[in-house]
């Protein structure tokens, strides 16, 4: 007879990323620093109704001295903070070599813009999470058209029958006072060439926080299907991203909005 926790990650992995008639909102900091950190931020999630959690375990980052992540520990934090707060969790593979790993740890699988093209990846990714019944969040190449990126998507989804979902977070164009230029003309481009489901990433892409509330109110607007933010308890003593995360009261106001917009259009927040 299974017992209470193999049952409830069974009914864990059935929980669709995209849900018909809600705007998905996943949350949390860019990189897990502690258990405390990310305790705090997932309390703040579950409280808002939400129920997916980000958290960066390991961290590609430009710089070689830059914090890289807690890799296993991280995953371990997670594992602990899904099953106290009931939350989904989402975390970055950037190597062939944690797909496993990490697909034992959380419930979505995100491949970050850097790995776009890594096919290697994409191709273990797909089958991993085929077989673990685990969703794939496929971010955009900073320099990548829309038709590579629906090609790269076919070498996760030639696999097996994994729920992808695509992700906008940003291009790199001659502009300088963002970080990225956010290309919201992507989410309907790709709902006319693809039944894929989109969401936005505005915090990498705009790089300031004060901006991320406004390109949010936009997306919905639009008509993603769901936002990826990153949110921290202090911002400014983040290891990473900190000048882009929403405090606790920003990103309670961000749903607050969001609430208001996705009601326009007939939808809901979760």
């Amino acid at each position: 007879m299974e017992d209470k926790k193999e049952k409830q990650k069974k009914a864990s992995n059935n929980i669709k990323l995209i849900k018909d008639g809600y705007i998905t909102v996943i949350a949390g900091p860019c990189a897990i620093e502690s258990w405390d950190q990310l305790d705090a931020i997932a309390k703040v999630v579950k409280d808002l109704g939400l129920s997916f959690l980000r958290g960066g375990a390991y961290k590609p980052r430009t710089s070689p001295y830059s914090f890289q992540g807690l890799k296993e520990e991280g995953l371990k934090y997670l594992k602990e903070i899904n099953a106290k707060y009931g939350l989904m969790t989402v975390t970055e593979i950037t190597d062939t070599e944690h797909v496993d790993i990490v697909a034992d740890s959380v419930d979505v699988l995100q491949i970050g813009t850097r790995n776009m093209s890594n096919f290697s990846l994409l191709e273990k990714v797909g089958r991993v999470a085929n077989e673990r019944n685990k969703k794939v969040i496929l971010k955009r190449g900073w320099a990548s058209s829309i038709k590579e990126w629906l090609l790269a998507v076919e070498y996760i989804t030639s696999r097996g029958n994994t729920e992808v979902v695509l992700c906008e977070r940003g291009i790199r164009t001659f502009e300088t006072d963002t970080r990225f230029t956010l290309d919201l003309s992507a989410v309907p481009v790709i709902k006319k060439l693809s039944k894929l489901p989109i969401i936005i990433d505005p915090s990498h892409a705009v790089g300031q926080s004060d901006l991320v509330i406004p390109m949010s109110r936009a997306a919905v607007a639009v008509g993603a299907d769901g936002l990826i933010v990153e949110a921290h308890h202090n911002p400014s003593k983040a290891l990473c991203d900190g000048q882009q995360s929403l405090n606790v009261k920003e990103l309670i106001e961000l749903i607050r909005q969001l609430k208001n917009v996705a009601g326009v259009i007939g939808k809901k927040i979760r």
